[in-house]
């Protein structure tokens, strides 16, 4: 676009298209808007034209974007964030607000914080609504980058490593992170297990058959990268994506699984297993809310990650989460 046309471009025009974006519809974007479908197709009609390129085209049910589309998207969608915010400061007040935030994280992670966020939006946020969506991904940046969560909070070592060597060689980092707790994985087993009894040595560890807790379904995890840097591998016979099914699945067959320590308490059924430490050693699993930094200053962000923080203070100290 040059000169010319940026300085003759109606603003109102990007708003638009922002919202087909994000709802991949002009019914919903214009009912959003509160447009009509044939203004919202002017509008892009007029888009197109001063951008030389489709945008959006109809794809099934919806509209599908082009690469260029893409590619201006998150620019436009910032901008136009950044000037709302500049010219409506909206401070967020907790009792009287009535936002919805979407945090994804696993089921092990929910069963720790969740019931702090839960006791604090009773007490400050009763308005305030809290979606948990499944972590799919150890790197949840291009969800945080399309807005399809507020938070991710898990174990992002490759993430993490790579935003620190942004920040080491001067870059901005584009997503920020905090570090909510260390966690500690263990070997699990049901109580009869014939390894629930004796030293678990790293060749009876593995020997045995195991099941492997993957978000994204892949038979591969930290676990056997632990063990392949001492030349080893384990027998995984059974893949699931959830802790919870993990534990449910041991307590009842001769599988060893990998839990996190702190969950065990929380499965309901912790009498019914034995937890073992492993015999090698693993890098330290830590548990980290990674977020856009779009948001970073965004007042009702800034609470919600204040409120994720004190409940995993609740979580391993016990402190009402209010009183924190």
């Amino acid at each position: 676009m040059d000169q010319l046309n940026f300085r003759t471009l109606d603003l109102n025009l990007l708003r638009v298209f922002d919202e087909v974006m994000a709802e991949r519809s002009l019914t919903r974007a214009a009912r959003n808007l509160s447009l009509t479908q044939p203004a919202v197709s002017n509008a892009l009609r007029r888009l197109r034209e001063t951008l030389g390129d489709e945008l959006v085209q109809r794809s099934g049910q919806g509209m599908a974007p082009t690469p260029r589309a893409l590619a201006i998207w998150p620019a436009v969608r910032e901008a136009l964030q950044q000037l709302q915010e500049s010219l409506v400061p909206n401070a967020f007040v907790p009792a009287s607000a009535s936002n919805t935030f979407v945090l994804a994280m696993a089921d092990a992670t929910a069963a720790t914080l969740i019931p702090g966020l839960a006791d604090i939006l009773e007490h400050e946020a009763p308005g305030v609504s809290i979606r948990v969506v499944p972590l799919t991904t150890r790197d949840p940046r291009r969800l945080l980058d399309e807005e399809s969560c507020d938070l991710a909070v898990g174990y992002f070592p490759s993430v993490l490593a790579d935003l620190t060597a942004h920040a080491q060689s001067g870059e901005p980092m584009p997503f920020l992170f905090h570090r909510l707790y260390d966690g500690e994985y263990v070997c699990v087993m049901r109580k009869d297990h014939p390894l629930a009894s004796g030293p678990l040595t790293l060749n009876r560890y593995c020997a045995a058959r195991h099941m492997l807790v993957s978000f994204s379904g892949r038979p591969y995890g930290f676990i056997d990268e632990s063990l392949a840097s001492l030349g080893r591998k384990r027998h995984v016979v059974l893949t699931v994506n959830q802790f919870f099914t993990a534990g449910r699945v041991v307590a009842n067959s001769n599988l060893l699984t990998v839990l996190p320590r702190n969950f065990i308490s929380v499965t309901g059924i912790a009498d019914q297993l034995v937890r073992r430490s492993l015999p090698f050693d693993v890098s330290p699993v830590h548990v980290d809310a990674l977020w856009h930094r779009r948001s970073e200053q965004r007042s009702a962000h800034m609470w919600l990650r204040q409120a994720v923080m004190r409940a995993a203070k609740h979580a391993f100290s016990g402190v009402t989460p209010e009183l924190i």
